[in-house]
Parts: structure tokens; C-alpha cells; sequence
């Protein structure tokens, strides 16, 4: 049986790497420069699926993912939460003295920024965690430390200068698993969904009022509502939904129903089960 192909953004030992190996034991990950190329590989191969991170506790969306999502049109097949422990890497013969400059994903250095400011560090934005990792480790220079996994330590050979250094405990990211291919659970009473979509809504005096008012109506729960404007323009906007529940749940249903009356698009990104992390 062959293994299941798995796209991430970034190198080998990112927080999608470690969301995979959560995830699937044995898949072939294949690493994207871009997030826009891990959209691609899914959408151009059936049999490829991406984990891609969409939001983080401290520092909100990841930037891209919501103007890719309606580009592709990928579907969601799942989700999965990640509590996320930045280190601070040095080369092995670097202490956190010697350290001027620290190397990071932007979200990775908005989400250290305790340390930083502590320290001084003069942050240099990257790519990606292990990205910033595995370029620490190929040049020579040990006043430059990076922010990434302890995955990236163990795979490009670097020491742990800090442990832990994320402003907050509490940071998780959410990933979402996409596919190509429709992949919608049958509804069963005892579990608990999530429905994704994304709409935009006509130009029109109210229209958000009139979009919402039958999740109101039938006592739909929304969990996210996100706007983000339409290329090229400023006077519109797209937005990212989630609500709690089934498509075939009467309520979900006829609380969709509404909301495509009172929008231009309306696309279901999918359907799939809720994360136990959400009931802790």
C-alpha cells in the first residue's frame, strides 16, 4: 500500500511537519516553498492532501490562507490544534550571550516578542521556523539564533539555547487538512461538526444583517466570522465562516439556505468533525 502524500509549507521539521507526524504515522511529506505552491500540489494531484496552519491563538490568521482558499477551492477534510513551544536555536558552539539577531517566521517573532524585546534582539524575518533553522545551521555565523521547533534542533544538528519562549502557554495553532476530493462525514447525533464556507455579500445597505439572520433564525452557533477584502478593491469583502454543525442538520440547512439568498458566492469549503480540543 503506498503512503499517503501529504503537502506543508516550509522545511522538514516546521510546525506542520510535527502536525503531520501527529496526524498520520507514515505519510510522504513533501515540503513547499510557498504557501500558495502547497495549495497547488493538492490541486493539481487527487491523491495529495496539505496541512496548512489558518490561525494562531496569539497572533491571529495566518497571512495568505484566506485569499488562497477561495483561489483553490480546496476542500477541508479536517482539523487539527497544535499547541505550539518555540525555542531559541543557536549553533552548537553559541551561547544566548553571544546571540544579536534572531531569525524567524513573522509569526514565530510576533509570538517571541517577550524575549526580544528583553534581550535586543534585532529580529530578521524568514519563510519559515525550520527554514531559519536549516540556514542557521549550513552558514557559520553564531551571533544569529532562529525560532523554531525542537524537531529543527534534532534535524540540522542545532543547540537549545531557550526553551519555550513563546509570549503565552496557551499558543496553539489550528490546521486545517485539505483535499481536492469531497470528503464529508455521514451525520451521526453524537458528534459534533464543523461547517466551513466562505461568501461574498452584495453591495447593499444591511447586507452582513441580512447574511447573518438565519444562523439567528434557527439557532445556528457561529464560531468564526472573518472578513478579508476582494482583490483589487475596497469597497467589498469576502468572508471566512465557521459554524457548528452538519450540513444535513435542518437548522444548518436552512440557516445556509438564507445566507445564499443575500450573498453573490457562496462555496461550502467543507464539512468535518469537530476537534476534541474544542471541548476542553
Amino acid at each position: 500500500m503506498s503512503k499517503m502524500k501529504i503537502a506543508i509549507q516550509g522545511e522538514l521539521g516546521a510546525y506542520s511537519h510535527i502536525a503531520v507526524e501527529k496526524l498520520y504515522k507514515d505519510a510522504e511529506i513533501k515540503t513547499c516553498a510557498t504557501f500558495e505552491d502547497t495549495f497547488k500540489q493538492a490541486y493539481n494531484d487527487p491523491n495529495c492532501k496539505i496541512v496548512i496552519p489558518i490561525e494562531n491563538s496569539l497572533a491571529g490568521r495566518v497571512a495568505d490562507i484566506h485569499y488562497l482558499l477561495p483561489k483553490y477551492k480546496l476542500q477541508i477534510h479536517g482539523e487539527y490544534f497544535l499547541p505550539v513551544e518555540h525555542n531559541l536555536l543557536g549553533k552548537l558552539d553559541a551561547n544566548i550571550e553571544d546571540i544579536k539577531f534572531v531569525r524567524s517566521h513573522a509569526q514565530a517573532i510576533s509570538q517571541c516578542q517577550n524575549i526580544i524585546s528583553e534581550k535586543k534582539f534585532k529580529p530578521i524575518i524568514s519563510v519559515d521556523t525550520a527554514g531559519s533553522a536549516k540556514d542557521l545551521a549550513e552558514g557559520k555565523d553564531k551571533t544569529i539564533a532562529a525560532i523554531a521547533s525542537d524537531l529543527s534542533a534534532k534535524m540540522y544538528n542545532l543547540k537549545i539555547l531557550k526553551k519555550n519562549i513563546e509570549d503565552d502557554k496557551g499558543n496553539v495553532t489550528r490546521f486545517l487538512i485539505m483535499g481536492k476530493d469531497i470528503e464529508q462525514p455521514e451525520y451521526d447525533k453524537d458528534k459534533k461538526y464543523i461547517t466551513s464556507c466562505i461568501f461574498r455579500v452584495k453591495s447593499e445597505p444591511s447586507a452582513l444583517y441580512k447574511c447573518l439572520g438565519g444562523f439567528a433564525t434557527n439557532q445556528v452557533n457561529l464560531t468564526k466570522l472573518e472578513s478579508f477584502s476582494v482583490k483589487n478593491t475596497f469597497d467589498q469583502a469576502n468572508f471566512y465562516l465557521d459554524l457548528d454543525g452538519h450540513l444535513e442538520q435542518v437548522g444548518v440547512k436552512k440557516a445556509l439556505e438564507e445566507l445564499g439568498f443575500h450573498t453573490e458566492t457562496l462555496d461550502i469549503l467543507g464539512v468535518y468533525e469537530s476537534s476534541k480540543f474544542r471541548q476542553k
